[in-house]
């Protein structure tokens, strides 16, 4: 007959041998067991810390400091997106601090993205990992917290909980002191005692010397490449290690590969494959797990975000999904940033989103979803753009105001204006679009825009006005142009761009522009000489500004006076 054993584990009485085995919770409540083979016990679980893992020495420093201060349960929690290395610098933190918990070090992925584990399903683990001949077939939700407590009880054991999807997975398993607890998710969310550190990106400087590590062979090239994947780490474990095995494949031509924004993320699959790294992840499919977790109308607002080029605030996001209470906007925003599929910058109050996960992001949009949030992303900043120089006529302080919303938003403005550019031939709301732009805000684009970037939006707008028979705003565009073409000094183009103007405001009665545009014709024309027809050209102005009443009559008067008429 096999000897039977009994032992005492801090309030839980285990007893029984290979065939039999129960579990003793203080002096009543026992639960039966069945038969457990599994003898050998399993303390120390932690993987091994990469080799090559490089960078976020502030940030480590940082965690560390977690398990020095803690006046409590140490519980330090990494979020970020996935891809971004969690589990790479929680697994140096728990390397640097392993020998501060002797007892045991517990590493389980809760799987939060796939099919999470349950609170019930995480305690097994950890009192398995101390008793393995115990059968938990009697642990439930209601004795669980105090069976984990017992085991723990007394011990210095290091918990890593990795890949976590919600506070119900651990609310009810922060270990007693003196344990201390790792968690990493993609999520936010509230447990008490939690100190929750967001893991960004990686600065140019630690992506290039990453780069480095992974292959020697590509100094000239790593700050772009680093660029190129975006400074996430997955996306540079993939690149150099791809590079780093293939050395028949040039630099240029990888980046090259990479430089169509649409096919990064194909791209870094075949990297992928190719380097035979199976034990990383997909970065395409690590987006998507955390996506599928987003309803079908979360799923669709979170995919208009991808055609930001740049930091954007929560008006801008109200005005793409045709929301009017902006708060209604920031609840979903809110949500978005509990699950890492966007970043705030609580210092300019804005939103950003990761340059892949926007390339993943416009990958899922259906139908003319794509060309539908492009169209209303222009219309905004097309807003934003009048609202710029509304400002900036009001002079006084309002001119700085109006000049700092037009440079915030410049890049997203400038980004609106390219998309247009290529596409303004695909329908007439973008030729529209295209027609309008540069009238949006013409004294804050006259101070920001270089004169040859303006003509180039001048003869979008003129050939998209064309395009869409509009001749009242055709002739506008070719005005704005003779200016233009002036203030480079040339002076034949200004006044061919100005008969043109002038033929169409009386082709069509514009009385008011027909006065401005002889004005300029007539500076353009004194300026190159033949003063006698600019100053009869800018006397036609006068009169016609004196009989339709315009403020401008004034200054037709200035220049005539100015050139001594």
């Amino acid at each position: 007959m096999a000897k039977k054993n009994a032992k005492k584990t801090d309030g839980i009485q285990i007893s029984g041998d290979a065939n039999n085995a129960n579990i003793v919770q203080g002096d009543n409540n026992v639960i039966n067991l069945p038969p457990e083979y599994v003898k050998i016990n399993s303390l120390y679980q932690l993987p091994q810390a990469l080799a090559d893992f490089t960078g976020r020495e502030d940030l480590l420093k940082e965690i560390l400091s977690d398990f020095e201060t803690s006046k409590g349960t140490t519980i330090s929690g990494l979020t970020g997106l996935g891809g971004i290395g969690k589990t790479a610098l929680g697994l140096q933190v728990a390397h640097q601090i392993k020998d501060k918990y002797p007892d045991a070090q517990i590493f389980i992925d809760l799987k939060g993205t796939t099919a999470p584990l349950t609170a019930l399903d995480i305690a097994r683990h950890v009192i398995l990992a101390f008793e393995p001949s115990a059968d938990l077939r009697g642990l439930d939700e209601n004795n669980m917290q105090a069976v984990f407590q017992s085991i723990l009880n007394g011990k210095r054991a290091l918990l890593y909980f990795d890949n976590a999807r919600s506070a119900e997975q651990i609310a009810k398993l922060i270990p007693p002191q003196p344990c201390a607890l790792i968690v990493t998710s993609r999520w936010t969310f509230p447990v008490a005692g939690l100190k929750t550190h967001k893991v960004g990106v990686l600065d140019e400087k630690e992506a290039v010397q990453f780069l480095l590590e992974l292959c020697p062979r590509i100094p000239d090239h790593a700050n772009e490449l680093a660029k190129a994947c975006g400074y996430l780490p997955l996306a540079l474990r993939i690149a150099g290690s791809y590079l780093g095995v293939n050395h028949n494949i040039g630099v240029d031509t990888y980046l090259a590969e990479l430089a169509s924004v649409k096919s990064r993320l194909e791209t870094f699959a075949k990297s992928r494959e190719d380097a035979e790294l199976t034990s990383e992840p997909d970065v395409f499919a690590t987006f998507e797990l955390s996506y599928n977790h987003l309803n079908q109308e979360q799923q669709k607002m979170w995919r208009t975000l991808g055609v930001f080029p740049a930091p954007f605030d929560s008006i801008a996001v109200a005005a793409m999904w045709e929301i009017e209470d902006v708060k209604n906007a920031e609840e979903v925003l809110s949500l978005l940033m509990r699950y890492s599929l966007i970043d705030f910058n609580e210092a300019s109050a804005r939103y950003e989103l990761h340059d892949l996960l926007g390339e993943f992001a416009r990958s899922k949009m259906k139908g003319g979803e794509e060309e539908e949030a492009y169209i209303q992303h222009a219309k905004h900043y097309m807003q934003v753009m009048e609202t710029a120089d509304e400002l900036y006529l009001q002079g006084g302080e309002n001119i700085l105001l109006g000049l700092r919303l037009f440079d915030v938003e410049w890049e997203n403005i400038r980004s609106a204006h390219a998309w247009i550019t290529t596409n303004v031939n695909a329908s007439e709301s973008i030729a529209e679009l295209g027609m309008y732009f540069p009238d949006a805000a013409t004294y804050c684009l006259d101070l920001r825009l270089p004169p040859r970037d303006k003509i180039l939006w001048l003869e979008i707008a003129k050939d998209a006005a064309k395009k869409l028979g509009r001749r009242d705003m055709e002739g506008v565009h070719l005005g704005n142009l003779g200016l233009a073409y002036y203030s480079l000094g040339e002076v034949k183009k200004a006044i061919e761009y100005h008969e043109q103007a002038l033929v169409i405001a009386r082709e069509i009665g514009d009385r008011r522009n027909e006065g401005n545009w002889l004005g300029n014709f007539g500076s353009a024309l004194y300026g190159s000489g033949e003063k006698e027809k600019g100053i009869e050209s800018v006397k036609q102005a006068l009169a016609i500004f004196e009989a339709i009443e315009s403020p401008s009559a004034e200054l037709a008067r200035n220049k005539l006076k100015e050139w001594g008429v």
